[in-house]
């Protein structure tokens, strides 16, 4: 019992670094939009428009691909959980879990959608004012 407990949580740690790239993810691409986008009302100037959008799409895709990375570890995590003692080998091994979590589904999520869609709107509201 002792191994399979382990294997766990070395696989819940490797969830916890994927939430965590995610969440910094968040945090910067809100601060980089948003000051580029003022930037752009100061100085008038839509390079730093689309500069931010760019920013944004980039951002978007790489939490998409930390997501997709985090449920594969989850689904891992609870391939493991059910296994017997005896059939434990430490593989962090995802692969298995490709298909069933994929990138572009992920950047799609109802989350990443929420709040990157977001910002995409506000973008689309700017250009149409400057």
């Amino acid at each position: 019992m002792d191994a399979k407990i382990k294997h766990l949580e070395f696989i819940q740690a490797a969830v916890n670094r994927m939430a965590s790239n995610s969440f910094l993810l968040k945090g910067w691409a809100v601060t980089l939009t948003g000051g580029l986008l003022a930037l752009t009302f100061k100085q008038i100037d839509r390079r730093y428009l689309l500069i931010s959008f760019a920013v944004l799409i980039l951002f978007w895709l790489l939490d998409g691909y930390f997501l997709s990375r985090e449920r594969r570890f989850i689904a891992l995590y609870n391939e493991v959980r059910v296994k017997n003692e005896t059939g434990i080998d430490f593989s962090m091994e995802t692969h298995a879990f490709d298909k069933s979590c994929l990138w572009m589904v992920c950047v799609l999520s109802r989350t990443l959608v929420l709040l990157y869609g977001g910002l995409f709107v506000v973008h689309l509201t700017i250009t149409f004012f400057l």
